[in-house]
Formats: C-alpha cells, structure tokens, sequence
C-alpha cells in the first residue's frame, strides 16, 4: 500500500455512489484506505464513519469506520430522484478531489457516478462528462479513455459519438495521440516496460484490401508504419472480430479500437461486473467504475460494489507503478 491513501469523489447522491462506497469499504477497510469526499447524511442510514481533515487521516481509521471529507450539500437525498440543488456540490467533490492529488495529499482519484443531465440542468455544467471535466481541472488537451479488467484492457480512439460520424472524427492527429498516450501510459501507470498494442481496424475484415473501405490504405497502415519505424510494438490494423478471443488477447498488453462498441462490446462481455474506467493522460490518477448512477435501484441495497472494488484497487496499483 502507497503511504497516501485514495480519495474518493461521491458522485451523484441519488445514485448507487453513496451505497457502493459503503459497501467497498466494508470489503477493503484498512487493506486499502480511501477518504470519501461528500455530506455523511447522504450514506446509506448507519454506515459507521469518521470525519476527517486530511485524506492522511484515513490510514488510521479506515479499520473501523469509512473516513471522510465532509462536504456539506444544499440537501437530502433521494434515491432515484436528483435534487438539482445538490448539483454543485457533486462538482464540487470533483473539483476538490483533483486538488487533493494535485497538492499531493492523495496518491489517486476514484470518482463515483455522475449524471450529467442533473448536472447541466442544476448547475449548468459545462462539459460533456467526467473525463472531460478532469481534463480541464488539469489543464490538459487530450486524454484517453481506457477499460481494463484483468483478461483486456481497450482504448476507443472515437468514443460517445453515432457511428455515422466516426470515420470523420477519425484523424490522424486524434489516432496519433491516443496511440502514443496509451504507451506512455502502459509504461508509467502500469508498469509494463515494452507496451505491445494491437490496432484494429476501422471497417469490416481491416477492409478487406480496400473492398470495404480505404481508411486502412489511406491512413491507419501508414500511420501505424511510421510508429513501428520509432520503435513501437504495434500490430494493426486487424479485423476487429479475431482480435478478442484468448490466444489474440496473449499478444498484446491493450488494443486501440476506432469506435466505442468496438472496444466495450468485448471487454463488458468477457467481465461485466470488474470492469474499470480509465483515463490517460491526466498528470494524476483517475478510476472509476464502469457504470453509471443505477436511480433504478438506488436505495434498494441490491448494488453490487465490485466494479468500484475493482477501480480502487486499480488506482492502488497504478499509484505503485508510479512510484516504482
């Protein structure tokens, strides 16, 4: 364990994020501290915890009790139903855990659902959602999206755009970056030393030698030359539907998809429930479960923490490939 504890942003109070929170410290406790950041009142009705001032703090009472950052909110909440007035303080947790990594006080963020339309509609939040919310509070230009459980790990180069709009959005500045983001990334927060990346295509079969489109031709092959000719392990680009199956995944440490169901459709199939959100880039760590804020069943006690479990202990791991 890093000598400096995670924190957590609540998400969105209506939501599962308060209760998945209680429930993942109930599983982790002292084996892996997180400092919550968000008003008690909003946790599930006798969840043991104690109010912190440092995110430090949590080390020494995560054993008996969920540590926490009190941020008082504007109101109650109500499960399955957003009060628009409690939409500043969920950016407001946000906000101060980014802080909190950037000073150094915590060695990485996980963040709990949002929901954006809550967000727009009482605070007039300004970004498309979280990542690029965090990529303004960082002052960075570019990041990338990566989901990783333990069999695959994906990057879509285009993400929650209709698919009709990809090959345009597809350009070589943007499949450059996300290519060369996902190496450093692999080295510094993963700890892999020779990242080898698999590159799929945009169109069925790769394109079939230009049969069923050119973009492969004209600019995905030569692109991924001009990588491997800088000393890059890339295979690509490849049919995207014999990329996925077990002996293909032993090649490669991440595969760089073109669009967002490229990339989803098989890393939610192969692990549903463990899958975690990335994202590269940031000059800090940040994790996030792979769902969203679940109103459905919010309050009901049926939501299951493991994706969040999951996206802890991922922060925890790559803090220590940081620090190695």
């Amino acid at each position: 364990m890093t000598d400096r504890p995670i924190v957590m942003s609540c998400g969105e109070p209506a939501g599962i994020g308060p209760e998945i929170a209680a429930k993942a410290w109930e599983v982790l406790g002292a084996r892996l501290p997180f400092a919550w950041i968000g008003d008690p009142r909003h946790l599930p009705e006798g969840t043991p915890h104690a109010e912190i001032h440092d995110p430090a703090q949590a080390l020494h009472v995560a054993a008996t009790a969920l540590p926490v950052l009190r941020l008082p909110f504007a109101a109650p909440a109500t499960p399955g139903r957003p009060a628009p007035e409690n939409a500043a303080g969920v950016i407001e947790a946000i906000a101060r855990g980014v802080d909190l990594v950037q000073r150094g006080s915590a060695s990485a963020l996980c963040t709990a659902p949002i929901h954006k339309k809550a967000l727009q509609d009482g605070a007039g939040f300004a970004h498309p959602g979280h990542t690029e919310y965090l990529a303004h509070l960082a002052g960075v230009d570019r990041v990338v999206m990566m989901l990783a459980c333990e069999a695959l790990r994906v990057v879509p180069v285009t993400i929650h755009i209709a698919l009709r709009d990809v090959p345009g959005a597809l350009t070589t500045d943007l499949l450059s970056d996300t290519i060369r983001i996902t190496h450093a990334a692999l080295i510094r927060d993963f700890g892999i030393e020779t990242p080898r990346l698999a590159v799929a295509g945009l169109n069925p079969h790769a394109g079939e030698g230009g049969a069923m489109g050119r973009e492969e031709i004209e600019m995905i092959a030569p692109l991924l030359e001009g990588l491997r000719a800088e000393g890059l392990a890339i295979s690509g680009p490849l049919p995207a539907d014999t990329m996925f199956h077990p002996e293909a995944r032993a090649g490669y440490d991440a595969a760089v998809c073109m669009y967002h169901d490229q990339a989803l459709i098989p890393i939610k199939t192969l692990d549903f429930a463990h899958g975690v959100n990335v994202t590269l880039g940031l000059p800090f760590i940040r994790t996030s479960p792979d769902h969203g804020t679940a109103f459905d069943i919010a309050g009901t006690g049926q939501a299951d923490p493991s994706s969040l479990i999951a996206a802890l202990e991922m922060a925890r791991d790559m803090a220590r490939a940081r620090g190695a």
